[in-house]
């Protein structure tokens, strides 16, 4: 049996999320499973690095695949693409070791969202950013953002449902940058909870629009209360940029 690593873009727009759900074909790692298993003949089950939300895009999506069909990895690229949706794309396809484990083996996660900061909408990268109207002050952003930064207990930046599992994080780094009328918010850490991101860039634009002082986020992170991180900032404006890995 053969290991493959899988690097994967996609548009997220249409689907569910990576994670396959139940019998749904609405998800990437579905969609992508449906293929393979097409091509192999073989009950395929894909192992992604990062479980995207409904609606958020990659640049740099990693999958493992492990198979006994006798293929090579130029020949499972031509096919898959050849296959897939065009908002899925396998970049490349190599054979990792026999121990390698897209998401175990993960060392780091970067998240980009991107706000497009006019006061008129942008026809032509609305399925790719979220809009905000009012003008946002990046400085407050950026000490903000600085409290993010380390190992937290998330809890009140998540929507995960479960907490048998650890919701100890930890953020290496959140950097902040105004090009063109858009600001990138680019966040860097050892993973991330369910809709994590989006509810720290959602606080972040509340401290930019000065409806939150940035000083209330130490204790919101203490007080593990969902509902005192406010609002969630849209998917659509949030991609996953890169995955790093720890030597095998």
């Amino acid at each position: 049996m053969k290991n493959y690593k899988l690097t994967i873009q996609y548009d997220g727009s249409r689907y569910k999320g990576w994670q396959r759900l139940g019998n749904n074909e609405s998800t990437i790692q579905g969609k992508i499973e449906q293929v393979l298993t097409e091509m192999t003949g073989e009950k395929i089950e894909i192992i992604g690095s990062s479980r995207t939300d409904a609606g958020v895009h990659a640049l740099h999506q990693v999958a493992n695949v492990k198979t006994n069909y006798q293929t090579s990895p130029a020949e499972i690229k031509a096919y898959v693409n050849r296959y897939l949706p065009q908002d899925i794309s396998v970049t490349d396809v190599e054979e990792a070791s026999e121990r390698f484990h897209a998401r175990y083996h993960t060392k780091q996660k970067t998240y980009v969202y991107k706000i497009w900061n006019k006061d008129h909408p942008h026809p032509f990268i609305r399925k790719y950013s979220m809009h905000v109207n009012e003008k946002l002050d990046i400085s407050k952003m950026k000490n903000a953002a600085n409290f993010f930064i380390g190992e937290h207990d998330f809890t009140a930046f998540s929507n995960a449902k479960s907490k048998k599992k650890t919701m100890v994080r930890e953020v290496y780094g959140i950097d902040i940058q105004e090009e063109g009328g858009f600001i990138l918010i680019r966040v860097s850490g050892n993973g991330f909870l369910y809709n994590m991101v989006r509810k720290m860039v959602g606080t972040l634009i509340k401290v930019g629009l000065s409806e939150v002082e940035a000083e209330s986020i130490p204790a919101i992170l203490q007080s593990k209360e969902r509902n005192q991180a406010g609002y969630m900032a849209e998917a659509c404006g949030l991609l996953l940029e890169k995955i790093e890995f720890i030597d095998e």
